[in-house]
């Protein structure tokens, strides 16, 4: 009978615990909702950056929480949250937008350590740049270039982890810009965007970006943790050739496929899903 009791008490206590988080989680939700909504409504700068500063003191909170790698919030059109397949990698990004002064991005990046430790978090800022990002250099956490990312791989080689990103750019307002990179952890815990990996016209870059017409749309995806496809980019005219805010994609689609160490650029590809 004590046994039966003890255990009918644990698992009350369990479940307080339960619905005591999600209730903590959904409060938190909403608040975010609620801010969100006064971001996008308030037109002052000087309000927009007293919002902002509200939103990043509840993501901090959140990325140092127990849960951050099992919940998800809903309903934030506005909030970036994506996680690695390997779940040792959360990604959280937003943009803030500002008219007197340059807009911004923000990331968090939230790694789970195969070890004991506890998570690790770097917190990543940069303002809007109208110059695109380039792609025969590395950046770090201090000169990292900006972008909202939307999907993340893991790679694995000579059994060093790193993880391959697909960002989106809207620094320039006439010139769209979509990344494929590749995120690096050194070994005393720093990050490093970029490795000379990916060949396209018998050159090897670091990274990869694309720029269209900024009202235009572009398709860059995974098709596997192999394979990234997109849309083969085209000027609208012969006369417009180079000027990147008059391409946009020919309904044809291009491939960096990961073979022999190298993601190497295959030209006319068919991006069916074949299943």
């Amino acid at each position: 009978m004590k046994r039966i009791l003890l255990s009918l008490i644990i698992i009350a206590y369990v479940s307080t615990g339960i619905v005591s988080g999600q209730n903590a989680a959904n409060n938190t939700s909403l608040k975010l909702e609620k801010l969100y909504a006064r971001l996008i409504s308030n037109p002052a700068d000087s309000v927009r950056l007293q919002i902002n500063d509200s939103i990043r003191y509840i993501i901090e909170s959140y990325a140092t929480s127990d849960t951050v790698f099992v919940h998800r919030f809903k309903n934030l059109r506005y909030l970036g949250q994506i996680t690695s397949p390997d779940s040792l990698l959360k990604i959280i990004t937003w943009n803030l937008i500002l008219k007197s002064s340059q807009s911004r991005y923000f990331c968090y990046f939230i790694r789970k350590p195969e070890d004991s430790r506890g998570n690790k978090i770097y917190k990543l800022t940069a303002s809007y740049k109208e110059e695109a990002v380039k792609t025969d250099t590395t950046y770090n956490e201090k000169d990292w270039y900006g972008a909202l990312y939307y999907d993340v791989r893991t790679e694995i080689i000579d059994g060093k982890k790193c993880w391959i990103l697909l960002g989106i750019d809207y620094g320039n307002p006439d010139i769209t810009r979509k990344i494929i990179d590749v995120l690096n952890i050194t070994p005393d815990d720093s990050v490093i965007f970029g490795r000379k990996w990916f060949e396209s016209e018998g050159k090897l870059k670091f990274r990869d970006v694309f720029e269209y017409d900024s009202n235009g749309m572009m398709s860059l995806r995974f098709k596997s943790d192999s394979s990234v496809v997109f849309d083969h980019l085209v000027p609208f005219s012969a006369s417009q050739k180079n000027d990147r805010k008059f391409y946009g994609p020919d309904y044809s689609y291009d491939a960096y496929n990961f073979t022999n160490g190298l993601w190497r650029m295959i030209i006319n590809v068919d991006a069916r899903n074949k299943e």
